[in-house]
Parts: C-alpha cells; sequence; structure tokens
C-alpha cells in the first residue's frame, strides 16, 4: 500500500472530494490497481456471491482488469431457496464451463404437515409429461385433501396467467399480501393451509401474510406452474463454498482477476463534473475504476448508504432504505444413531405461528456423510427473528422436538455434536409494496451498476438463479458501457407451453379492452 505522499495527482484530486476527516487521516490504496501499464479497462466488483461472481466472471473473460471486493474472506453462498432447480439454466451452464460435477442426481423431496402427514413430491421429469400444471397437480400425493379442497387450485392459475412479469403486473399484485391472493381466488383454508402456506415461508422465507403477492406468483410460475420437471431440485454433495465457489474464484484469479476479502464498502468517490464513480472508499483503502457492479444484499447495501454521502446524494439509494430482510437460522447436528429419513429434502410447516423450516439428510448429499455410521442432519429456520436470542441448546432442543414429530426415531437420537450458525438480516424479504423500493440494474451513476436476487429483472428467474443472471446482465452493461466485448448470452427460461401462452394472449387483449372502458381508472385497484 502507498502513503498518501506517493499519489499521483490524479489519486489527489480523488481525495479531495473524501469528507474532510478521512483526508486528514490519509487513504491507502492498492499498487496493483494502478499499473500505469495496464490499458484494459477497470471494473472493480463489490461482492462475491453468486451476482458478484457471475458479473466478474464474463468481465474477465472479455479482457476487462477486474477486482473483486468482499466484506468476508470468502466467498459465501447467500441465504436464499436451497438447492439447484431444474430451471438454473445459467448455472449449470456455468458449473460445466468451468469443468465442476458438484450435484446429486435429482433427488425427491417430502412435505411434512403439522399434522404429522408426509407427502410426497416425486421426480416430476421421470413421469409422463402432462399439459402444464397438470404434472405438478396431478402426481404428488396429497391424500389428506379432498377433491373439493384440491379443485381450488384451479383460479389461481387464471392469477398466474395474469401475472405476466411486466412492471404493470408487478405494481398490480405487489400491492396486495399473499394470503390475500390465495383469499380472493378461492383457495379453501385447507390447502392455503396445508400447502401454499408452507410453500410460501419456505420460498420466500417469511408468513405469507407478510409476502408480496407479486412475489409469490412470480416464484410460484417458475419453480411450480410452468412446466412439469420445474420443481425437480438436484443438491450440492458438499457446502456450496467448498464445491462451487471457491473453486469459480480461483478460475477467475487464473484469468486475472484480484480478490480482496474484509473489505467493508464505506463510500463511493464521484467525479462532479462528470457525475460518474471514479472509486469506492473502503474504510481507507480507496479501489479506482472505470466501471463499478455493487452486487450485495440488501442489509449490506442499507449499511453502506447510511455511511456513504454519494448515495444519500441520490433518490433511487435513500429508497432502499424502505427495504428489509429476514432472519435466518441454520443447525448443523451429528445423532448417535442412524435415523431412516426417506427423503433427502424435507419441508416442514405448522410448528409454530411464524417460521419455516426444513432439514436436509447430509449422509445421503455430501459425499464426506455416506459412510457415517451416524446420522448428520441439517436444518434451516426461516423467519427466525424469535429463535436469534436463544442459546444453541435451546434451538436444538427445538429442533429435536419438531424432528420427533415428522420421525418418531428422532425421540430416542442424541445429539453428539452442533454448530448453530445466525444470520440476522440476511435474506430478502419481498414484503407487499416492497417492489416500489426495488432497484434496476443501471443507476443514475452512468457507470456504476446493480446485480442480486432482489434487482428487477424481466428474466422471470428467481433466487440464486436470478442473482447470477444479474450478474450477467451487470456484466452486458459495462460491456455496453465501454463499447468494448461481447455480450454474455443469457439463457432464457423456457418458452410457455402452447396453451399456456395462448391463455397469456387472451388475457393481454382482454386487459387492453378493458383499460378502453369507462372509469377502468376509476376505482381502486
Amino acid at each position: 500500500m502507498w502513503a498518501a505522499s506517493a499519489y499521483t495527482v490524479a489519486a489527489a484530486a480523488a481525495a479531495a472530494s473524501l469528507p474532510q476527516h478521512i483526508r486528514r487521516g490519509g487513504f491507502r490504496c492498492r499498487a496493483e490497481a494502478a499499473n500505469p501499464n495496464d490499458s484494459r479497462k477497470k471494473v472493480v466488483v463489490i461482492g462475491a456471491g453468486w451476482a458478484g461472481l457471475a458479473s466478474a466472471h464474463h468481465l474477465c473473460k472479455q479482457g476487462f482488469d477486474v477486482t473483486i471486493i468482499e466484506a468476508g474472506s470468502f466467498p459465501a453462498e447467500e441465504v436464499s431457496l436451497r438447492g439447484f432447480r431444474s430451471p438454473y439454466r445459467n448455472i449449470f451452464s456455468i458449473i460445466k464451463e468451468l469443468d465442476l460435477q458438484p450435484f446429486t442426481n435429482w433427488t425427491s423431496s417430502s412435505l411434512h404437515t403439522s399434522e404429522s402427514v408426509e407427502v410426497e413430491f416425486p421426480i416430476f421429469q421421470d413421469l409422463p409429461l402432462l399439459p402444464a400444471p397438470l404434472g405438478v397437480l396431478v402426481y404428488p400425493q396429497f391424500s389428506h385433501l379432498s377433491l373439493a379442497d384440491c379443485l381450488t387450485w384451479i383460479p389461481l392459475i387464471a392469477a398466474a396467467i395474469d401475472f405476466d412479469g411486466t412492471d404493470a403486473a408487478w405494481s398490480k399484485y405487489d400491492a396486495m399480501t399473499a394470503r390475500e391472493l390465495f383469499k380472493q381466488f378461492g383457495c379453501s383454508e385447507r390447502l392455503y393451509r396445508e400447502v401454499f402456506q408452507p410453500f410460501v415461508e419456505v420460498g420466500l422465507l417469511a408468513p405469507a401474510e407478510q409476502c408480496s403477492a407479486a412475489a409469490v406468483l412470480a416464484m410460484l410460475y417458475y419453480f411450480v406452474l410452468s412446466h412439469q420437471k420445474s420443481f425437480d431440485v438436484v443438491w450440492c454433495r458438499g457446502t456450496v463454498q467448498e464445491k462451487i465457489l471457491n473453486p469459480w474464484l480461483d478460475f477467475l484469479k487464473s484469468k486475472g482477476c484480484r480478490f480482496h476479502g474484509n473489505k467493508t464498502t464505506t463510500d463511493f468517490i464521484v467525479n462532479k463534473s462528470t457525475g460518474g464513480v471514479t472509486g469506492v472508499l473502503c474504510g481507507q483503502d480507496v479501489y479506482e475504476a472505470d466501471a463499478f457492479v455493487l452486487a450485495v444484499g440488501i442489509s449490506t447495501l442499507k449499511s453502506t448508504i447510511t455511511s456513504s454521502c454519494a448515495l444519500q446524494s441520490k433518490q433511487e439509494f435513500l429508497n432502499v432504505l424502505n427495504l428489509t430482510a429476514v432472519d435466518v437460522v441454520n443447525v448443523k447436528i451429528w445423532l448417535n444413531r442412524k435415523v431412516k429419513i426417506r427423503r433427502e429434502s424435507n419441508v416442514c410447516f405448522g410448528y409454530d405461528n411464524s417460521t419455516g423450516w426444513t432439514f436436509f439428510d447430509l449422509n445421503s448429499i455430501f459425499d464426506e456423510y455416506q459412510d457415517e455410521p451416524l446420522t448428520v442432519l441439517e436444518a434451516e429456520f426461516y423467519h427466525a427473528n424469535q429463535l436469534l436470542p436463544l442459546k444453541d441448546e435451546q434451538i436444538v432442543a427445538r429442533l429435536i422436538s419438531y424432528l420427533s414429530r415428522c420421525i418418531k426415531e428422532f425421540q430416542e437420537a442424541t445429539v453428539i455434536q452442533q454448530i448453530v450458525s445466525r444470520f440476522p438480516k440476511s435474506a430478502t424479504h419481498f414484503f407487499p409494496g416492497s417492489y416500489k423500493y426495488m432497484m434496476k440494474g443501471s443507476t443514475s451513476f452512468q457507470n456504476l451498476f446493480m446485480a442480486g436476487d432482489w434487482i428487477i429483472s424481466r428474466h422471470g428467474s428467481c433466487a440464486k438463479e436470478k442473482a447470477v443472471v444479474t450478474g450477467l446482465e451487470a456484466a452486458n452493461q459495462v460491456v455496453d458501457y465501454f463499447g468494448v466485448g461481447d455480450f454474455a448470452k443469457i439463457i432464457p427460461v423456457d418458452d410457455d407451453e402452447p396453451h399456456i401462452e395462448s391463455l397469456r394472449e387472451l388475457n393481454r387483449r382482454l386487459n387492453e379492452l378493458r383499460a378502453q372502458t369507462p372509469f377502468s381508472n376509476f376505482f381502486l385497484q
């Protein structure tokens, strides 16, 4: 690192735009970020999750000088919907390019209800193909639901058809809660309680009455209703960090990318004459570049905004302060005996009033535990604010109590080792009304671009696949900004089946006619 007296004239000019207390104390910069012999355009990517790595991946391939800044010491998996679903085509493409083989085969899963009923979900692509969405409605054995309950699925399909992913559709359905959506479209009480409520609590990590109906429809269509195989999932045969993210970062380093961990972004340096960002400030370190990709979660960005005079000058960033995130608690336990768990992944609900949770049989998923004579299990609690203050032993005791209601054999097992990890405000909360505060991929800073699973995108994907897609979209915006390099080829979601496409076209025409009728905008929508 250089002392302030050794700076170039350009660096001194940048220092003049910093807050006085930082100018007085001096600041430091990485020598390798200012190589005068390197004529390549420099890009700083802030965040080393799925979005940041995807963006850096394409930019490195296009010959840019890329630096990744990460608040942690290494890339880390964002807390989100677990597993890798069939529609994650862009993730699978990158994994193939990296020549990694981290995944299990396609697996089935189970839903454990509050009445101790286990519902099995098959591997849908192994079954005869039915027109969407019949496959996901017919093949799971909801034996505890009556035919009348199951038939109340049908009206909800109309909402899924109407929700076409446009800004108008998001604005329309974002105004109501998920529970209001299911009520409005005639869902039975039992179907809601036994199927949709757990789907929302695990998919969006919060109770249905606290989730946006628009986000539910986006997730419901993407993962369940669009195609029969969309619900199928594979798992990483170890931690995502070890099997995917660390090898991915090593690949990027081999392409010349630099990684700086334990760097918390506190502000940005802005050229007042051009309005562009010239550097990112991490404490007393400054990283200069020609363009920037900000690929962090909501909580991290909110923290940066509260310390950043530059971001506070833009309303789009101030709007982000209205957003929020969900608490997650992860528990990994080793038991003194082998408990037979029929499915690798298990969704559970109804064990308290506001927390959805899942558990995973690591003996079946992780390579390192396949021959283990004991049971190794991992569980995650979502919307877990009421668990955060508890002691580890209390959380583990609650988990064992819940597990015993799912599978009786857990009553006779003893925990011999445990790891409890708390992730406060770590997952995006798509609450009703949140859409208007979310950001697009471009910003009012001409060379600052955004990526993440909460960024507005018309791709149609969700969760970590959306993070990767927005990372590639941000990389494309950098390419477009400089006019250098090729655009990333983003794999689109599968086309709608013909009958769905026809219904959506009919719905669009009806909406156009309705908009032309008198008083169409008079009543509250």
